[in-house]
């Protein structure tokens, strides 16, 4: 029984009822809102019209609450990659999630990460990473470029400082979006303390930023890499995210430097290292349209003009517009210079190709070289030359063997050739130039200064010069079989002779993958360059054969998938060379020859047209060995190649006509245009045939009647065509009108319909907003189709560059610790300048001290302010305004409260955020922004007034006139303050009335009341005080390497005492002493009779007399007591004293016993309550069942008596 479980009673459904009823409407996709509306219309009313307005209207409230200031959509068709901004503390994970992203979209890894870094997330859009590291000027600077920001938050630990510093620096420049990461949270051992603590965060944080504000999770690490689940959501988020426009970005053009070259004469740097240095700067261009010629600044280094600008090619391009839903892996493009990542780097005059396009190698940590070519090099004993003078080689079994000697004219043939890419800026490709042996001598010593390329050309020339050979020997195969006295090149005989001492090399390749290739795959090879064979010029589609299917919606050059194809070849054959040096002789010719040959080798047209075919073999014994070595496969077994046997598109050229004779010329001469054709031949003639028979045709899409040739034709048929043609030419006409007619009845038709439809359905209520946005969305759409069909050169010349171009800025006279300082860590940015923000003047501002910054901040302290695009020093004035206007000058900014500050910069427009910092030296541990502020005006129309207190003291008093010195110094001073009112410590106030002329600068003035000597007389007056002319730009970028954060400039008053050690002298009579204040005899009030007289009773001063004596008949004659009566008094007083004692002490008693009789008694009163209380309990329940006998026993009788 007890291993038995007790079976749950199963719930039964109810299959009828009214939650049945709807259930069943529920499932049928009916509902049952309008019935019921129906049913009882009266409770679905408006029950209250107060409570409906008030509804609508917090319903209206919160739909205007989304509405923004709708603005005109400006992104270009391909707009700039956006900028993401990884920020957060140190050893917060930022390098380590960027490096997860980029693996998230590239699947490629990225070692250190320097500078931005540029990759192809999707189909529309691109990213450009940057991590901003612990330094105010970078959070700064990054913050005004920065689209997304993922801020990252050290859960474990909260909040620092830097993350809030941040949120400031962002809301003042143009708040982007932001998006926290909290990362290290595997710290956490206990559940519920991480759950309280992503809480905790997470509410500040939306109190930061917004409420509902997106955080990330990053719960732990896998082998140093964030989990790939929660790095592919946090990519999802910024693949699809929108961003709304900054005013400050849209309206000014910028670009996020992601490379830079230095293009200084090497002369002048030599001569003298401190020159000025010529820089090209790099970037996606920003914003809005960029001029040639214009003034921009780097943050950090200063204002410049730019020198030229130029737009290259896209580097890190997006895909092709095709309807597929995710990239391919080499759309999933990676470009970052300064990280040394990119495939291909381009530049005005030169293209620089990264041959491991799309891969980094990361830095092996073994000393001793891993990859077994460069161990056999180490451990070789013997030059390669006595290696192969030794060695001897049979190409078939049974023939003879070949020494080097015998194919020394050969391979010095082979040798001649060299190869350099070229970029061509006209037809926007790479194309690969043929050098010659003499001009690669001559060109040996023009190019020892250019250093910068030279490693990747010399790895492509050696890689080259195989797929040019091999086109050559195809091509001379071709001609062999047809035919025969042709002798083959010496490279297909080398290429067999390399594959038969094949066992006994080592075998080398670049990757694991390459050794454990099989057999089978390279006689596959091998099969599929036999077929190859046939074109001339087409030998580098053939070679991609073996790919197709991987690389079928892959677009590559041609010159890189033939590099790519016979790579395993070239790796073999670059170390084989020649030991003879007689390959010099007669180059001249040897080059022409190739040359002849390349050009005589004819194009396949079929393949050129159908892609790639493969022609069968006439020869039947091509399927055998070739000495043991070499295997042909016969593709002709299959019908498949078969039906494609022959090419008749292909002919054999004579390769032995001398074109120089003039009877080979004659032969040909008929063959152009100018020659002699026969009579039905003839050009003129056929066209003239075609007209005849032909004759008049009528263009059905534009209805245009051509007509034909009537020269040649009789008057009188002449005459009936004409009426022919006119009358066709009616009725066409006439079909013309009719179709214009039906054409315009129904689109009336039509447009009528819609106003009807539109009448109908539309709601009619649309309102300011939506007028408005209609209006952007014009203007916007209009800006994209007015430039749209024309050519980037020409667009560039109206407009300017557009925002979404990589742009090559040229600045010069850049001060060259930029370049000798450089470092790819600290962001470079070029923030285009309008017309007028190059100058510099007086700026009125609104400032306010932040909440956080622990110290108010004093007039005429030097201040950091990064304002616009700029970071400079100043020294600013605060000042608030009077109620009547007037400015005047602060000492310290108050506490909570904006107030105006005036200073001397950068003219800036008016709107444009700002904030203060004191210092940028190292890390402080309170926080940095002082002060947040806007700009408001650019002019010097504000005056600030400081209050100025002139003191005197008088001389002379006559009555309410007193001579006051002390106060001015000349004639002159007084004359000028002449009529000012003036007024004394106690109040009395006066007025200036003329100068005196003894002592100088003494006046006479008049007071309401007399004066005394020790009054002082004072001044107010208010004294124009001008701005201090400092704008010092911060050059931190500047700095050497490491140092970069401890930029310094003027320092503030109390900074220089404390350096220098200077301690004020305190003013004596600015000390706190001790007053001590005599005491004053005021005279007795004297009244005049007349004004007694005038007064009313209550204010007349009364004729007291003082109080006299009292007479001596009335004092109370004192008593004194004789010795008997004092002790007696005394006695009386004790026994009093103790009676008194006694009586209290009783009293106190008495109360004590009175209270405990209360208590008592409030007991029994409840005890008596309770019983009484039970007792009607009793008599009630005694009473309820009487009742209820009675009732019982009325019933009973009621139903006798029935």
């Amino acid at each position: 029984m007890e291993g038995k479980v007790k079976e749950q009673k199963r719930h039964q459904q109810k299959h009828s009822g009214p939650k049945a009823e709807r259930k069943k409407l529920k499932k049928q996709g009916g509902t049952t809102d309008e019935d019921e509306r129906k049913r009882n219309p009266k409770a679905f009313a408006v029950q209250s019209a107060v409570r409906m307005a008030k509804t609508f209207h917090r319903a209206q409230d919160i739909k205007t609450k989304k509405h923004h200031i709708p603005l005109v959509d400006r992104t270009p068709l391909e707009p700039p990659p956006v900028v993401i901004v990884v920020v957060g503390p140190p050893k917060v994970g930022k390098t380590t999630l960027i490096r997860c992203l980029i693996k998230n979209f590239t699947r490629q890894k990225l070692g250190d990460i320097c500078g931005p870094v540029t990759i192809v997330s999707g189909k529309r859009r691109r990213l450009t990473f940057m991590e901003c590291n612990n330094d105010i000027n970078t959070m700064i600077d990054l913050a005004k470029v920065a689209d997304l920001v993922l801020m990252l938050i050290d859960a474990s630990f909260g909040f620092e400082m830097e993350t809030f510093e941040f949120l400031n620096i962002c809301q003042v420049h143009g708040f982007p979006r932001i998006m926290g990461v909290l990362t290290h949270l595997d710290s956490f051992k206990n559940n519920k303390t991480l759950r309280k603590t992503k809480k905790n965060l997470k509410h500040r944080f939306w109190t930061e930023v917004y409420q509902g504000a997106k955080l990330f999770y990053l719960s732990g690490m896998v082998y140093g890499e964030y989990q790939t689940q929660e790095v592919k959501n946090l990519g999802r988020f910024i693949s699809v995210m929108k961003f709304r426009p900054l005013v400050w970005q849209t309206s000014h053009p910028y670009a996020l430097v992601d490379r830079m070259e230095d293009l200084t004469d090497p002369e002048s740097i030599r001569t003298d290292p401190k020159c000025d240095r010529t820089v090209s700067l790099y970037g996606y261009l920003r914003g809005t349209y960029l001029k040639n010629k214009c003034q921009v600044h780097i943050p950090g280094v200063g204002d410049f003009q730019v020198a030229d600008v130029n737009f290259l090619p896209d580097p890190c391009s997006l895909p092709d517009a095709q309807k597929k839903r995710a990239l391919n892996e080499k759309e999933r493009l990676l470009y970052a210079p300064m990280a040394g990542v990119g495939g291909v780097v381009y530049d005005r005059d030169a293209v620089y190709i990264d041959l491991p396009a799309n891969h980094v190698n990361q830095q092996q940590e073994e000393v001793r070289p891993t990859t077994e070519l460069v161990q056999s090099l180490i451990d070789t004993h013997a030059t390669l030359d006595a290696k192969m003078a030794a060695s001897k080689v049979s190409l078939f079994s049974g023939s003879a063997t070949l020494d080097p000697t015998g194919i020394d004219e050969q391979s010095r043939e082979e040798e001649s050739l060299q190869e350099k890419h070229v970029w061509d800026p006209n037809t926007q490709r790479n194309r690969r130039k043929v050098v010659f042996a003499e001009e690669e001598e001559d060109d040996v010593s023009s190019t020892t200064d250019d250093e910068y390329g030279d490693s990747e050309q010399e790895e492509d020339e050696d890689k080259d010069n195989l797929s040019e050979f091999l086109k050559e020997a195809r091509a001379k195969s071709e001609k062999s079989a047809k035919n025969v006295t042709y002798t083959p090149p010496v490279k297909r005989q080398k290429l067999e002779k390399r594959k038969e001492e094949g066992e006994e090399m080592l075998a080398f390749a670049d990757s694991e993958d390459d050794l454990e290739m099989s057999e089978e795959e390279e006689s596959k090879e091998e099969g599929e360059a036999a077929r190859a064979r046939d074109s001339g010029h087409c030998s580098e589609e053939d070679e991609e054969e073996s790919d197709d299917e991987e690389s079928e919606n892959e677009s590559v050059e041609e010159e890189d998938d033939a590099d790519d194809t016979v790579k395993k070849q070239t790796e073999s054959e670059e170390e084989e060379e020649q030991g003879a040096l007689q390959w010099k002789d007669g180059l001249q010719q040897k080059a022409s020859e190739a040359f002849l040959r390349q050009q005589e080798a004819a194009p396949n047209l079929r393949k050129l047209i159908y892609g790639s075919v493969v022609e069968a073999s006439d020869s039947e014994d091509e399927d055998k060995e070739l000495g043991g070595l070499f295997r042909v496969s016969r593709p002709h077994n299959s019908t498949k190649f078969q039906a494609n046997a022959l090419d008749c598109s292909r002919f054999n050229p004579d390769t032995f006509h001398d074109w120089d004779l003039e009877e080979m010329l004659n032969s040909i001469r008929d063959c152009f245009v100018t020659g002699k054709w026969e009579e039905g031949q003839d050009a003129a003639t056929l066209l003239k045939e075609d007209e005849e028979l032909y004759g008049d045709f009528e263009d059905l899409e534009t209805g245009e009647i051509h007509k034909g040739p009537t020269e040649q034709q009789d008057p009188a048929e002449q005459q009936n065509d004409e009426d022919d043609e006119k009358e066709e030419a009616e009725e066409s006409q006439m079909k013309v009108d009719d179709d214009e007619d039906q054409k315009n009845k129904r689109l009336e038709k039509k447009r009528r319909l819609k106003e009807r439809f539109d009448a109908e359905y539309d709601d009619g209520d649309a309102t300011y907003f939506d007028d408005l946005k209609e209006e952007m969305q014009k203007q916007a759409e209009l800006n994209r189709t007015e430039f749209e069909d024309v050519d980037d050169e020409t667009r560039v010349q109206y407009e300017g560059f557009r925002p979404g171009m990589y742009i090559r800025v040229e600045i010069s006279s850049l001060p060259c610790e930029f370049v000798t300082n450089f470092d790819p860590h600290y962001p470079i940015i070029l923030g285009g300048l309008a017309s007028a923000e190059g100058n510099v003047g007086y700026l009125q501002m609104r400032l306010k001290k932040h909440r956080w910054h622990g110290r108010i901040l004093k007039t005429r302290d030097p201040l950091i302010l990064s304002l616009g695009w700029r970071r400079f020093q100043t020294i600013p004035l605060y000042h608030i305004e009077d109620h009547n206007g007037r400015h005047r000058l602060l000492k310290y900014t108050p506490q909570h409260m904006h107030c105006g500050a005036s200073i001397w910069g950068p003219v800036t427009p008016q709107g444009t955020g700002f904030l203060a910092v004191q210092s940028l030296a190292g890390t402080k541990a309170n926080f940095r922004i002082a002060a947040t502020g806007v700009v408001l005006d650019l002019d010097k129309s504000v005056t600030v007034m400081k209050k100025l207190k002139l003191i005197g003291y008088p001389y002379k008093i006559f009555k309410n006139t007193c001579f006051v010195k002390g106060m001015f110094n000349t004639l002159l001073e007084v004359a000028k303050f002449e009529g000012a009112s003036v007024r004394t410590v106690s109040g009395v106030r006066g007025q200036i009335k003329k100068a005196l002329s003894t002592p100088l600068g003494a006046y006479r003035a008049t007071f309401e009341d007399r004066l005394l000597m020790s009054d002082i007389v004072f001044l107010r007056s208010w004294y124009p005080v001008s701005v201090p002319q400092l704008y010092n730009p911060v050059t931190s970028l500047l700095l050497p390497v490491g140092q970069k954060d401890n930029w310094e400039g003027m320092r503030t008053l109390g900074q220089l005492k404390h350096d220098l050690g200077i301690r004020n002298n305190p003013n004596t009579d600015s000390l706190y002493k001790p007053l001590v204040r005599g005491q004053r005899r005021f005279n007795p009030l004297h009244i005049p009779k007349e004004l007694q007289k005038a007064l009313p009773f209550k204010s007349k001063p009364k004729q007291q007399q003082p109080k006299g004596k009292i007479p001596r008949d009335l004092q109370r004659p004192s008593v004194i007591r004789e010795p008997h009566e004092r002790k007696v008094a005394a006695l009386l007083h004790a026994l009093s004293t103790v009676h008194n004692h006694k009586r209290k002490k009783a009293h106190m008693v008495q109360h004590a016993k009175h209270k405990e009789f209360l208590q008592q008694k409030e007991k029994q009163e409840e005890a008596k309550l309770k019983r009484q209380k039970e007792a009607r309990k009793k008599l009630y329940r005694v009473m309820g069942q009487m009742d209820q006998k009675k009732q019982r026993s009325s019933l009973k009788g009621s139903s006798q008596e029935n």
